[in-house]
C-alpha cells in the first residue's frame, strides 16, 4: 500500500483543519506552511500551541513515512516534544522538518515553525517515530 496523497485537498480532515499545507515531501525534508488566523486562536487571541504541535507531528510523520515507504512501512509518532518560543496572532508561517537520525526501527525528526515575514522561530519540536509495516 503506497503512502496516501499528501496535497492539501487530499489531506486528512485533522491536518486540513489545523491548516497545514504540505508543499514538498522527501524522506529527508518536508516543507509546508500555515496561514494563521482567528480560527487558530485561544480565547485570549493568540495562536493555540496545539496548532504548532499538530503541524510538527504531521510534518515529521509525513517525512519519516516517505523515508521508509520503499520498505513497505510508514512511521508513527511515539514522542513529541514541542517548545513554544514566541506568540503570534496571524500571518503565514513556514514549517520545515528534517531528520536528526533515521534508523531501521526508529527515526528522530526536528521541525521548525518560523514566521515567513522575518524568519523568527515561533515553535520547535522533536518527534521520535517508530517504523511499522503498512496495513494490508
Amino acid at each position: 500500500m503506497p503512502l496516501p496523497e499528501l496535497s492539501p485537498e487530499a489531506g486528512s480532515p485533522f491536518v486540513v483543519a489545523a491548516g497545514l499545507h504540505v508543499e514538498s515531501v522527501t524522506g529527508t525534508r518536508v516543507v509546508g506552511r500555515i496561514d494563521l488566523g482567528a480560527q487558530h486562536h485561544t480565547p485570549w487571541g493568540v495562536v493555540h500551541g496545539g496548532v504548532y504541535t499538530a503541524a510538527i507531528e504531521s510534518a515529521a510523520s509525513i517525512g519519516a513515512s516517505a523515508a521508509v515507504e520503499d520498505r513497505g512501512q510508514f512511521a508513527v509518532g511515539v514522542h513529541n516534544a514541542t517548545d513554544f518560543l514566541r506568540s503570534a496572532t496571524d500571518g503565514r508561517v513556514d514549517v520545515v522538518a528534517e531528520p536528526v537520525q533515521q534508523g531501521r526501527v526508529q527515526q528522530l525528526w526536528l521541525v521548525r515553525v518560523t514566521r515567513s515575514e522575518d524568519g523568527k522561530e515561533l515553535a520547535r519540536g522533536q518527534v521520535r517515530l517508530q517504523n511499522v509495516p503498512l496495513p494490508t
